[in-house]
């Protein structure tokens, strides 16, 4: 991919809204188990379970058959999630479907197969797979929360991308789930590197001009340039007017409320946000090591306090 296909797709994604909005979506990602034996479970028969639920419209699925649950904006988030959790585990747990919301997927490999088989998918799995193993691991065997925030207009949204990005290992560490070598955070800083961006590469300067960048230096393995930004994996994903925290581990429903707060504090909260971003700014330079860190389970997080 060349810069002059991907430069006006970039800057359309950095568009940023128009409005000072306050909402928050979240997408909950489940692991899945038959309630007998543990095995994975083939996603139409998740599908048919999952047929009458109240989220089946906000239901799709990952590589390795795991849910995904993309529910859409909300002034109450937390209890909108817990409602739909409530009444999608009674229906498959009816079906002798277990849902687990973990990061990792204990099971060894050869019990959690690649289940979306498109093209793309198959590419994707091709191309991690000429790094090393993490690619395939995170495709089929991890799981996150993930929340979308309203990105403000100006100087605020300018702000809001840099805190989140700076903030992120913090918050990572601060609500990890997994850690150490075969941890989430760590498969996805081994996943292809030149297309997830563990470190201030994107902070450097322009955002436009540093997210083009980034992404023409990812191997294309798709067609179209605008399919090919589909599958840059950043810790913040820009998407035109929210921004999309991806670095979170999978969190249990019943405990989303305190990242919530977290992420919503940083975004929406002037005050904070700059006071934060004073202090994270110093040390942008050692993004990277900080990202390393959160994955070892070894981030010094007084700067949480």
């Amino acid at each position: 991919m060349n810069q002059k296909e991907l430069q006006p797709l970039v800057a359309n994604l950095f568009a940023q809204g128009r409005r000072r909005t306050v909402r928050v979506a979240v997408e909950q990602e489940f692991l899945v188990a038959d309630a007998t034996t543990g095995a994975a479970v083939p996603i139409e028969r998740v599908r048919r379970a999952a047929a009458g639920a109240i989220a089946a419209p906000y239901l799709s699925f990952e590589p390795g058959g795991q849910l995904e649950l993309s529910l859409p904006c909300s002034l109450d988030p937390v209890g909108q999630l817990r409602m739909m959790v409530a009444d999608l585990t009674h229906r498959l747990t009816a079906a002798h479907i277990t849902t687990y919301a973990l990061p990792v997927d204990p099971r060894p490999e050869h019990e959690v197969p690649l289940q979306l088989t498109s093209p793309r998918y198959v590419a994707m799995h091709r191309h991690f797979d000429s790094i090393g193993p993490a690619g395939r691991r995170m495709m089929r065997r991890t799981a996150s929360t993930q929340l979308c925030l309203d990105w403000w207009p100006g100087q605020a949204g300018l702000e809001q991308w840099r805190v989140l990005n700076l903030a992120g290992p913090y918050l990572a560490a601060t609500f990890a789930r997994s850690s150490g070598p075969h941890g989430r955070l760590t498969t996805w800083l081994e996943t292809d590197p030149a297309r997830t961006g563990f470190d201030d590469r994107l902070l450097v300067g322009d955002p436009v001009a540093a997210y083009t960048a980034f992404a023409v230096g990812a191997t294309a393995f798709v067609g179209t340039a605008a399919e090919h930004l589909t599958t840059m994996f950043p810790p913040v994903r820009p998407r035109s007017t929210y921004l999309e925290v991806r670095f979170l581990d999978a969190q249990e429903p019943s405990a989303i409320g305190p990242v919530v707060s977290a992420l919503t504090s940083l975004m929406y909260d002037d005050n904070h946000r700059r006071s934060v971003l004073r202090r994270l700014e110093v040390d942008r330079a050692d993004l990277g090591e900080h990202w390393l860190a959160a994955a070892a389970g070894d981030l010094d997080l007084e700067l949480v306090a």
